[in-house]
């Protein structure tokens, strides 16, 4: 029998049924929209950058990957390969033919390169101003996050909608914070937690 689950865990079950449904009726121009609200000095000091192919109304994040490979950054995307382990982040460029990974997300052949990217793009079902992000449950990008800060600095933007804001994100000890939030009204740089 499995144990009941936790009040946090309960809130953010709530809380992504919730976002899944707000997100439904977004604009696939939005995707663009965000991508125009890019600081340029960070599309210019960016070097290799992780997007992901989006699931289940997430907004897209080719429109801004594109800005970056204009500016000459490295494209990648990431790759399932074992259930509970990190992702492995492979270089793409875009045309490039995908396959599924283990949850038969298109990805990068496993003949591409891996990369350790400077900058993520990660999917976002709700944010607040403080960094904090929910996502869709598994702990894919939070595992992900972490190694990939553990290996060296890599700044994380949350790329999502206006309307999935929240005044507070409800996070345990292991999720991992963004660094900055884009959506199509504008660039967030989170907020110190007072």
């Amino acid at each position: 029998m499995a144990p009941d689950p936790t009040p946090l865990a309960l809130a953010k079950s709530r809380l992504r049924r919730q976002m899944r449904r707000v997100r439904a009726g977004e604009p696939p121009q939005a995707a663009e929209a965000a991508a125009s609200h890019l600081p340029p000095s960070l599309v210019r000091a960016a070097r290799i950058v992780a997007g992901y192919h989006p699931q289940g109304g997430e907004i897209d994040p080719l429109p801004v990957l594109r800005r970056f490979a204009a500016a000459g950054a490295q494209l990648a995307l990431p790759s399932a390969v074992a259930a509970e382990a990190p992702l492995v982040f492979r270089a793409w460029s875009e045309g490039d033919a995908l396959q599924p990974d283990i949850f038969g997300i298109p990805s990068p052949a496993p003949q591409r390169p891996t990369v350790q990217p400077d900058l993520i793009l990660a999917p976002v079902l709700a944010f607040d101003r403080r960094g904090g992000r929910i996502g869709q449950g598994a702990g894919c990008f939070d595992r992900t996050l972490a190694q990939a800060r553990a290996l060296g600095p890599v700044f994380v933007i949350g790329l999502a909608f206006a309307s999935q804001e929240i005044e507070r994100a409800p996070i345990a000890a292991h999720d991992q914070a963004l660094d900055a939030i884009l959506t199509e009204s504008g660039y967030i740089e989170a907020e110190e937690d007072s």
